[in-house]
């Protein structure tokens, strides 16, 4: 850590911000045998509309919440036989939310309860707020207090507002790290190329990861910046909310449980799908590189301050990947320390074996979908619940577990 801040510290002194890249060359000799896993329906007897985020409150309740991206958070209990009659609403906010079909990367996008949820009842959500155009607002709501089945629609309090310049790139995802800090996952804005730059701008909170403290609120702000942030207290050259930059659209991030690493899949644009893990200051190359290579004519080579994804694939093997989770469960020890995703076009779906003491990739392994009806799965989200299973859906409402493949 001594060496990162360093790096940091003479990175704001040349005016150049970026830490060391971590290499992957190593990756390409992974372990690409199938996993003895597959795929099959969790809920059969439910289909939500468009559920983008699946997740638990961590309170004891065992629930399962469910976000659909029209505007409402919904929740079940965790059993295979619920049906549409266990369904219940915990907070409807459709009448503010944007979303269209056509234009489908707005919408209620994230959702995070608050470590301490089971006694001070806050959550968090990430949405496209109907009250201004191209606008996207993260809120605290609390539990109703007389129903804990309930969330109290009145509660809402605004934390952050932020303009984006087309439709598409929202990012999405909202989470608390280990260390208690809200993180936020924001996309360059949209269209094509970042015509605005916002991937290399750190002035612009756009095409970055945020960490901000929900606990305090800073003159001025219903949030805190953490003075440990990589960028705390140089205003004129970086925002302090930047834990750390250079994404196209990180749809989909998490931490993993065991050891609090922040995984985030990057969409890629041309050619390249990538997975990184994201340190404090990192500088991910985007639009100067998509995956490990010079994106455009105007990219940039390798270089040390530019962090190269620990894992890539080209669009012959699929166009848009989800971002999943590292499997903590304890059905599936075989899959222990795999980090689970997929690509909405192909509709795969892989585990990813990553060492962390070696820094390489060592295993990415197919999961078979072939018994699901048409032989993929678009996966939309990943979620886990109390225990650490993880859970997939698509954007046809249907959830997915992994099973061994007998």
């Amino acid at each position: 850590m001594k060496r990162v801040k360093s790096a940091i510290l003479l990175s704001i002194l040349c005016v150049g911000f970026g830490l060391a890249p971590a290499k992957n060359s190593e990756g390409q000799e992974a372990d690409v045998s199938p996993l003895p896993l597959k795929v099959e329906r969790a809920f059969p007897e439910i289909r939500p509309r468009r559920p983008v985020v699946m997740t638990t409150a961590d309170d004891g309740t065992d629930r399962l919440f469910m976000v659909t991206q029209q505007g409402v958070v919904q929740f079940i209990p965790n059993r295979q036989d619920v049906t549409e009659d266990d369904i219940q609403v915990y907070l409807d906010i459709e009448s503010k939310v944007v979303y269209d079909d056509r234009k489908n990367e707005e919408g209620l996008l994230g959702l995070a309860f608050h470590p301490k949820y089971k006694s001070n009842g806050e959550f968090f959500v990430y949405y496209t707020t109907t009250d201004e155009p191209l606008t996207s607002v993260i809120s605290r709501f609390r539990v109703s207090k007389d129903d804990p089945n309930k969330a109290d629609p009145n509660s809402e309090e605004e934390i952050m507002r932020i303009k984006q310049p087309f439709w598409n790139h929202n990012g999405g995802t909202i989470a608390f790290g280990t260390d208690g800090y809200l993180y936020i996952g924001l996309g360059d804005g949209g269209a094509f190329n970042d015509p605005q730059m916002n991937g290399q701008n750190v002035q612009s909170l756009l095409g970055s990861i945020l960490r901000i403290d929900v606990d305090k609120k800073d003159e001025g702000k219903n949030y805190s910046i953490p003075k440990d942030n990589p960028f705390y207290g140089h205003p004129r050259l970086a925002r302090g909310e930047i834990f750390a930059y250079g994404f196209r659209n990180v749809w989909r991030m998490s931490f993993d449980r065991k050891n609090g690493a922040l995984w985030a899949a990057d969409v890629g644009q041309d050619l390249w799908e990538e997975i990184n893990i994201v340190l404090s200051g990192g500088n991910y190359g985007w639009n100067l590189r998509e995956g490990n290579h010079k994106f455009g004519l105007v990219g940039a080579e390798a270089q040390d301050d530019l962090i190269d994804p620990i894992w890539e694939y080209d669009h012959e093997v699929g166009k848009s990947i989800t971002g999943g989770c590292v499997y903590r469960g304890q059905l599936l020890p075989q899959l222990d320390g795999y980090y689970i995703y997929a690509d909405y076009v192909s509709g795969k779906v892989w585990g990813l074996k990553y060492d962390y003491d070696q820094k390489r990739v060592v295993a990415n392994r197919e999961i078979s979908t072939a018994s699901i009806e048409g032989g993929n799965v678009p996966v939309i989200t990943f979620g886990q619940d109390h225990q650490g299973e993880v859970y997939l859906s698509d954007a046809f409402g249907r959830i997915f577990r992994i099973v061994e493949d007998k």
